[in-house]
């Protein structure tokens, strides 16, 4: 064991961008000029829990500034190659070792492990930029005739080997070009966008609707997810993905009215009614196919009014998780509106994050601790409320009620301020980490509330029995049926073949915990082997027989992705 200690020690953080054309380039996450180190406090937390010393981080290891070598060999005749210039033109294809291996990676730790060793996963044979629908639709049409695997490249962000093109082939990257909003129509509230537009892009011209489509209000998309600055809107609706914000908007499914997709076997174009009941819908087949069926091109998104205006923040510290969980549970369940941002930690993630929060050490300290919330039990609750003025204040009145009567104190809304101001810069962290040979990652399970603690301890239990290992748990998407738990887990380990046996133990325990093996990461290849378990074989027939009709070739993402194929 190491002797813990505090100082006044500062790790040699870095503060310099990713050289051109390095690995870490390709890993680093966000912003290539973004930063943001553990917090003094937060870092003396980590080596308390971790059981490290200072000297623990003075020398930093496989830091990724080397320049990409990329020796795959080009698997692709050259007469594919021209054919696929002759669609998309000379410029729109490249075959160079660094963009072959940048747009072959997503941010896995395994991937993120590989590049830091020089190595790489998978790469593409070729990457091509499409610059319209009619470019996809002849790539897909002569793909599937020359049995040319196709992998989808969004924003990059995939956590499960998503894109990865483990067969070679073209990966087809969707955010060069087509990457703008087509229509918007007020008077429907929707938007047609291109697939490939970026989260930022795409909530920037809704909030300006007014300049940009001379709207009478402003508008937003509804959908946050933490990698909001570096994923696609296409992207989120083709992972099935859930924004900070979808207890109040809802989750990517339930937003995106009609798509438009290339397959193998056809065009499809499904409708933009609000509803019908014209049998079981396609649009809902198509949701969350991960690029196994064909390729999205662009999508009818569902539009919000924006008032940031009519915004309440909140915050709370309970006693104890099971008050955390009965209250959001009753608040979830209260058919009086939700909250927007909607957030509880279990009494680990608790204490990381009052010091990550700036709130350990003040005078709110003191007094939530004179007033006897404990830690190691008390449980932290952030939130807001949107939409018209009467509404938000109504949803924030009642949530206070509930919160009181079951023994929370109200915190004010400086925590939820200071999470908010962090909700996309707190994953830079974890190249810090890295750099000093520590890995921070996140599983999460969707959960019935009657399940809750069952899950929530199982799993807690399995991740904890190994030594010096924290374990962060929140809950952050809620339903009036039950909300999803959210693992982070983060330990220094022996080599990657550890902490993949790690992490697979995690997901047996989910799944013999009753939960899910995703709620909003999408599958992708990694979790594609827990798939006919999880779902059961009829689902998976149901599944298949879909992937045959749309895909006969196997071209479209093969190689496990949803577990439809090896």
């Amino acid at each position: 064991m190491h002797g813990y200690n505090k100082s006044a020690f500062i790790p040699d953080w870095i503060d310099e961008p990713p050289k051109e054309g390095s690995y870490r380039s390709i890993f680093k996450w966000g912003d290539p000029k973004g930063f943001k180190h553990p917090n003094k406090r937060l870092y003396d937390h980590m080596k308390e829990a971790l059981e490290l010393t200072d000297n623990d981080f003075k020398k930093r290891e496989n830091e990724g500034h080397e320049k990409v070598v990329c020796d795959n060999p080009i698997g692709l005749d050259h007469v594919h190659i021209q054919a696929i210039q002759s669609i998309v033109g000379s410029d729109n294809v490249t075959q160079d070792g660094y963009s072959r291996v940048k747009y072959s990676s997503g941010m896995t730790m395994i991937e993120v492990n590989t590049l830091r060793k020089k190595g790489n996963e998978s790469v593409a044979d070729i990457v091509v930029h499409p610059r319209d629908k009619e470019d996809v639709q002849k790539i897909v049409s002569y793909c599937h005739n020359e049995k040319i695997p196709i992998y989808a490249y969004g924003g990059g962000s995939s956590v499960n080997f998503g894109h990865m093109p483990v067969k070679g082939g073209i990966s087809l990257v969707m955010k060069t070009h087509m990457n703008k909003i087509i229509a918007f129509n007020e008077t429907d509230q929707t938007v047609r966008v291109q697939s490939g537009m970026m989260g930022p892009a795409y909530e920037d011209a809704l909030n300006r609707a007014p300049e940009n489509f001379s709207a009478k209000n402003k508008y937003t998309g509804g959908h946050f997810p933490q990698s909001f600055e570096y994923s696609s809107v296409g992207g989120w609706v083709v992972t099935l993905g859930s924004g900070q914000q979808s207890s109040y908007y809802g989750d990517a499914y339930d937003l995106v009215l009609s798509q438009e997709f290339v397959t193998p076997a056809g065009q499809i174009k499904t409708l933009d009614y609000a509803a019908t009941a014209t049998g079981p819908k396609i649009n809902d087949i198509m949701k969350g196919s991960e690029g196994s069926f064909g390729i999205l091109t662009e999508l009818t998104m569902k539009v919000f009014r924006y008032m940031p205006e009519n915004q309440k923040d909140f915050a709370f510290i309970f006693p104890d998780w099971e008050a955390t969980v009965s209250a959001t549970r009753e608040i979830s369940q209260g058919e009086f509106g939700m909250p927007s941002v909607f957030r509880i930690s279990d009494p680990e993630e608790t204490a990381m994050g009052l010091k990550l929060y700036g709130v350990e050490g003040t005078m709110l300290d003191k007094l939530i601790q004179m007033r006897g919330y404990k830690s190691g039990k008390r449980c932290l609750y952030i939130g807001h409320t949107e939409g018209e003025k009467g509404f938000s204040r109504h949803v924030e009145k009642m949530v206070k009620q509930i919160c009181k009567k079951h023994g929370a104190m109200y915190l004010t809304g400086y925590p939820i301020k200071k999470w908010r101001k962090g909700r996309y810069s707190d994953p830079y962290m974890r190249e810090d980490l890295q750099d000093y040979g520590i890995i921070s990652d996140t599983v999460e399970s969707s959960v019935t509330w009657s399940n809750l603690h069952n899950l929530h301890q199982g799993v807690r239990a399995f991740i904890k029995s190994r030594p010096n290992t924290m374990c962060l748990t929140h809950a952050s998407h809620f339903y009036p049926q039950g909300t999803n738990l959210y693992f982070i887990f983060i330990a220094k380990y022996k080599n990657i073949d550890e902490y993949k046996k790690f992490l697979d133990g995690i997901m047996d325990v989910i799944q013999q915990h009753g939960g899910s093996i995703s709620h909003h990461h999408g599958i992708g290849k990694m979790f594609g082997p827990f798939m006919e378990k999880h779902l059961g074989k009829e689902q998976m027939e149901v599944l298949r027989a879909l992937k045959h009709h749309f895909d006969p070739n196997n071209i479209m993402n093969p190689g496990g992705q949803l577990g439809l194929d090896v």
